[in-house]
């Protein structure tokens, strides 16, 4: 019998993956949402960081809704474009919603070995506590790129610098690695986190935190 042959199907280049997977995780991240299911925070202290965004999120969700709104009248004649513009508005909407639902189910948590920092679905660090060389509450709200510098501002700022002994590693949103020691992000309540790092970083390593002064 002649052998019959197989044809494989292309792989999806990676970038594609991560995109796709990252727009899936942002949709489910509303069930939990409403399910009120946090992300990952189980086996530590969650630190909200979604409350300076609120508000600027709502802001997105209404410019969505109103865009429809505007398009139905001047597209009203065109019933086949209508229908494909709606979806599309539609679904950004339910991104907005999604993005906003995956920064509130998804906190920084802390727990005796670990410092997780996220950012909604795309941003998931692990710190190991013994490695922090000294953390501060500074809110910073202008952010340059920089080698080794790694910036997660929510509403334009971040309340939190954190500095380390040795690098972790960080991949970007495509996938590529980056090295970083200096690493700023938000916390709802930063003084609190701060404080709470410093006392089970203490106990996780032999030596002191440099405790640098705060910067408002």
């Amino acid at each position: 019998m002649a052998k019959t042959k197989t044809t494989k199907m292309p792989k999806m280049p990676r970038a594609v993956r991560r995109v796709v997977g990252h727009e899936v995780r942002l949709l489910a991240s509303i069930a939990r949402w409403v399910a009120r299911r946090p992300h990952g925070s189980r086996r530590g202290r969650a630190f909200g960081y979604a409350r300076g965004q609120g508000a600027m999120m709502f802001g997105f969700g209404f410019v969505c809704v109103l865009e429809s709104v505007c398009m139905t009248v001047l597209l009203r004649n065109y019933p086949a474009v209508h229908r494909v513009w709606l979806a599309l508005d539609v679904y950004t909407l339910l991104l907005v919603v999604g993005l906003h639902a995956a920064s509130v189910t998804r906190p920084h948590v802390l727990d005796d070995t670990t410092l997780r920092i996220r950012r909604a679905v795309h941003v998931d660090l692990r710190v190991p506590l013994a490695s922090i060389a000294s953390v501060r509450r500074e809110m910073v709200a202008t952010h340059e790129r920089r080698d080794g510098e790694l910036n997660l501002d929510i509403g334009a700022q971040t309340t939190i610098t954190i500095e380390l002994d040795s690098p972790v590693r960080h991949l970007t949103f495509l996938g590529r690695p980056r090295d970083v020691r200096l690493i700023r992000f938000h916390a709802d309540e930063p003084e609190d986190l701060v404080r709470e790092i410093r006392d089970r970083a203490g106990r996780a390593a032999p030596r002191t935190l440099a405790r640098a002064p705060r910067t408002y």
